[in-house]
């Protein structure tokens, strides 16, 4: 009665990593014909080659697409660059290597190649020295080098504007600019979301929507051109209200203003009026530094009523250090008034016109602004504002308890600025209420017997060795804080983040089968290390059986021999410690300011979940550390804890309340990406966030010292931090290679939790791993911060590039070698033989806010230029050339989207469904259980990348956190360097 799950929490991991693994195909590769367009010259290709390596050994994955006539066979051919690069085992193609020439032939099945159409195959190899990749690939003696074949459409919503706001029953009149550089739009689509509401052929372009129902909705226009080419515009998000009286509405409803600055709001009216209207908006209460500077009087139309006009608000710049409030009002004859409050952020404590802190200003406006699309009705954020997204949650509107944890930043740092505290206090009450599970939400956990937390199943590396059979037989050990937490709190409930919730039901599978309440709690990973999101099945967290099979997805995934309906939850640590993290903050700014008591209830909730998140510590079955077979001792108390945040815990129970059972696992895999000694700090050291368990102050101080010994034992010549080390090798307790180095019994492991891809080679897990350890630096001068900040801060500033326009490169991914030596406290290694490589660099936006971030605190404790100068240009490099209208972004191609058509592991003879009605059995994939991502509007260029029609499609998107790790990087560096 337990879970495995594996939480791949925040999705960028995935995100950045699966498009190195972009044709990667774990079974037979897959080819699509396409009917055949006019003849081209005889030959004309186009090959893609990717590889995954590791140390001696990579996989690689390989495109031939087929831009000539129609092929019935092929020869592919290219030349290894070096003599020690060595095919193995290859799959889709019959594979020969002679010296450095290598070839791959055509099987039966994927022979005939129709012009446009391609097949993916593939091959394990060998490496020493280097592994670089061909330079040159021939078809049939041909030279390959596709060009475009054609260039997508362009299009945009030009009405209704973004937030306009109508009245129920509304009319919403929908219009579009499309063009198409290389030939002609032959349709443009209106949606809202996924739903399809209309069509035109013919410019201008133009919907009317009618009857339209009050609340939320995201309007976009797709573009088709004549060769088949397909693009969706940029969102817009309106509001249809439920008042049909005729009213000025003014958004956003709350605003941030700089000190010197100004703000803008978005004025329209609700309804068409029959005769022209003025409204007057005018400052009613408050801070007198706070006026309309402009707008104060504007004239709508029955023409213009619904197309926004501007206020500008302005804050005067003074002497004094607060941060006052007004609350202005729009009015106009005949119409119910709107209010709008605005908070002066204040810049004279930080000394004086602080640009940093005005762009921040600027960016949370953004952010809050509900046409931009950030938090649904409910307010929750979603993971981001488009919807086509697959990377850790595998769709854009899904959440994170990481998104949550970042939502707490947001506001904490807005706390900071304004000395308003409520927005903070208000978002740690959302995540109460959407992404912590009530009582009623895990209802047995009375049953649960710490003596017995839950009974053993083995993780494998091959997911067809799912499900993985129940075995009463290994001994479990004993659960050493479960008392001691139901003393504290008088409760048996678990106070942690689920992982992962449908804010939208988009998948329908509701709270408990209810199938309609939203946000609703599923999860997605459980099948082992090589589970790629390509190849998850979706489950509710609550499985009464009403969806999949007889068995609802237990069978998937456990073997027994009955199943009982359940609740599970699966917490990420690391999303629960940045909430502990940033509530340090708010407690220490808010301290500052004189308003302690403002968040001290708040932060009395911070402290309780860093008492649960000691859950993270533990081996996942209560096991003894230096575990290496099943048989190994079970724990009895703390001889359990690796005092570090290991990749999750979870726990369940029955559904049927009258049920005896309840069940809680921690974890056994540790990776360097999930450390965070700052919230560990905070919760042994800062008396407001010590946690009432009895031991929990002593374990935390524990925890603090051996995650920064971890952070040392990982830490390679260069500077960089490899990947981690488990206590249960291959999950499964299994005895690891005896030349692995170990860590208080744990066996080193380059790439802790999952591999496909390799879990720590992605640099984003550098920079959020190492911000903590700057911001414990900054705040205490931890000299063991510090020796670890000092060798990584050198490494991965002389790696980055800030050119004089304000572009930037910085590492994406990482390629490691050797490995680290046994672990002495007394006499730490050298670590000489563990190095680090960077194989490509990256423009992110949202790793580049948090590497901004580490390098900032460690310069403001150590005085260090070159950091200070890195993070300055950084900033200044996104401020200058990543801005939109929503935020920051840069353009990503999702080459990895070709395995959406993956296979999706089901054992043979399983079938279900899923609540939409898609059949779940061993002929499903990706995207045949999840038919609804056809009804998107961006489907069409998916679609046809797929089918080899049309290029890998490009998105800028607008992930939650990367907005709020830049929005935060430019307070905070507003605030340290005035």
């Amino acid at each position: 009665m337990h879970l495995f799950p594996i939480k791949a929490g925040a999705l960028p991991r995935f995100r950045r990593r699966v498009a190195a693994l972009a044709l990667l195909s774990l079974a037979a590769g897959t080819t699509t014909a396409l009917a055949a367009s006019p003849a081209l010259a005889a030959v004309a290709c186009d090959v893609t080659y990717t590889t995954n390596d590791w140390q001696g050994g990579f996989t690689a994955s390989v495109s031939v697409k087929n831009l000539g006539d129609p092929l019935t066979g092929w020869t592919l051919g290219f030349a290894f660059p070096t003599t020690t690069q060595r095919i193995s085992q290859g799959w889709s193609a019959t594979w020969a290597q002679s010296g450095q020439n290598v070839t791959a032939k055509n099987l039966d099945w994927n022979g005939n190649l129709a012009t446009g159409a391609s097949t993916s195959i593939g091959f394990n190899g060998t490496w020493s020295g280097s592994n670089p990749k061909p330079t040159a690939f021939t078809v049939n003696g041909t030279t390959c080098g596709g060009t475009p074949v054609n260039q997508p459409p362009t299009v945009s919503v030009t009405g209704p504007a973004a937030g306009a706001t109508f009245a129920a029953p509304a009319t919403v009149p929908i219009t579009a600019n499309a063009a198409d550089s290389d030939g002609t739009v032959s349709k443009v689509d209106f949606f809202n979301g996924t739903t399809l509401l209309g069509t035109d052929t013919t410019a201008p372009y133009a919907y009317n929507w009618t009857g339209v129902a009050a609340g939320s909705y995201s309007l976009t226009a797709r573009a088709t051109d004549d060769k088949g080419a397909v693009t969706t515009s940029s969102p817009v998000g309106i509001t249809v209200t439920a008042d049909s009286a005729p009213a000025v509405v003014v958004t956003p409803a709350t605003v941030a203003v700089p000190e010197g600055g100004s703000a803008d709001l978005s004025v329209k009216l609700s309804k068409a009026p029959s005769a022209s209207v003025t409204v007057a908006t005018a400052r009613t209460s408050g801070d007198t530094d706070l006026t309309v500077a402009s707008g104060a009087s504007l004239t709508f139309t029955t023409a213009n009523w619904n197309t926004a006009q501007t206020v500008r608000i302005a804050a005067a710049e003074d002497s004094d250090q607060t941060s006052g409030s007004a609350e202005f009002t729009s009015t106009a004859s005949g119409h119910t008034s709107a209010k709008v409050t605005a908070t002066e952020v204040d810049n004279d404590s930080s000394g004086g016109d602080n640009e940093y802190i005005k762009r921040f200003t600027a960016m949370y406006n953004k952010l809050k602004d509900p046409a931009n699309g950030y938090f649904s009705p409910q307010g929750v954020p979603y993971h981001s504002v488009e919807t086509f997204m697959v990377e850790a949650p595998d769709h854009g509107h899904e959440t994170t308890s990481e998104a949550y944890s970042y939502y707490l930043w947001l506001e904490a740092a807005y706390g900071k600025v304004t000395g308003d505290w409520s927005k903070f206090n208000a978002a740690w009450a959302s995540m109460e209420k959407y992404i912590i599970p009530a009582t009623a939400d895990q209802p047995t956990n009375a049953n649960y017997n710490p003596s017995k937390p839950a009974t053993y199943a083995g993780e494998w590396d091959d997911i067809k060795q799912y499900p993985s059979k129940l075995d009463g037989g290994v001994s479990v050990g004993v659960d050493p804080i479960a008392n001691e937490l139901k003393s504290a709190y008088g409760t048996s409930d678990v106070y942690g983040m689920h992982w992962l919730l449908d804010v939208d039901n988009t998948y329908g599978f509701g709270r408990c089968g209810d199938g309609t309440t939203k946000p609703a709690y599923i999860n997605t990973y459980q099948r082992g290390p090589e589970e790629s999101v390509f190849e998850t099945i979706p489950q509710p967290s609550c499985d009464t059986f009403k969806h999949g099979g007889p068995n609802g997805f237990l069978d998937l995934f456990t073997g027994d021999s009955s199943y009982a309906k359940q609740w599970k939850y699966t917490n990420a640590p690391d999303a629960d410690a940045r909430a502990v993290q940033v509530a340090y903050w708010a407690h220490t700014w808010a301290k500052e300011q004189g308003k302690e008591s403002q968040v001290s209830a708040t932060i009395t909730k911070a402290a309780k979940m860093g008492d649960y998140l000691r859950y993270a510590m533990y081996d996942k079955y209560f096991k003894k550390q230096g575990c290496t077979s099943t048989s190994c001792a079970a724990g009895t108390g703390k001889d359990s804890s690796a005092y570090l945040l290991s990749w999750y815990y979870a726990w369940g129970g029955a559904y049927d309340t009258s049920a005896g059972w309840a069940w809680r696992i921690g974890s056994s895999h540790n990776h360097s990406g999930y450390q965070n000694p700052m919230a560990a700090w905070a919760l042994s050291s800062v008396d407001a966030l010590k946690p009432k368990g009895a031991t929990a102050v002593q374990d935390w101080t524990t925890s603090t010292k051996r995650q920064l010994e971890f952070y040392r034992w990982l830490q390679s010549t260069e500077g960089a931090i490899a990947g981690g080390a488990t206590n249960s090798w291959q999950g499964h307790y299994a005895a690891p290679p005896s030349t692995l180095p170990t860590f208080y019994g744990m066996a080193y492991d380059w790439q802790p939790v999952y591999h496909d891809p390799p879990s720590n080679q992605w640099f984003g897990f550098q920079a959020w791993s190492m911000e903590r350890v700057a911001e414990l630096y900054y705040a205490t001068g931890n000299a063991d911060a510090k020796l670890v900040l000092d060798k990584w801060v050198k490494w991965a500033t002389d790696n980055t590039t800030v050119n004089a326009d304000g572009t930037y490169q910085i590492p994406s991914t990482l390629v490691w070698t050797g490995q680290p030596d046994t672990w002495n406290p007394n006499n730490p290694g050298s670590n000489s033989g563990l190095h680090v490589s960077i194989r490509d660099y990256t423009t992110d936006v949202g790793v580049a806010g948090s590497y901004a971030k580490v390098l900032m605190y460690y310069a403001a404790k150590s005085g260090n230029a070159t950091a200070k100068t890195v993070a300055k240009g950084l900033l200044d490099g996104l401020w200058k050339n990543n801005q939109d209208a929503k935020g920051v972004s840069v353009t990503e191609t999702k080459a990895d989207y070709s395995r959406l058509n993956d296979p999706v592991y089901v054992p043979p003879g399983w079938t279900g469904k899923m609540p939409n009605g898609d059949t779940i059995n061993s002929s499903s994939t990706f995207m045949s259980i999840r038919s609804f991502y056809k009804n998107d509007p961006d489907w069409p260029k998916v679609d046809a990348y797929l089918k080899g029609t049309g290029p890998a499609p490009s998105f800028n998107y607008h992930r939650f956190w990367a907005q709020v790790d830049v929005a935060v990087a430019l307070a905070e560096y507003g605030r340290l360097f005035p």
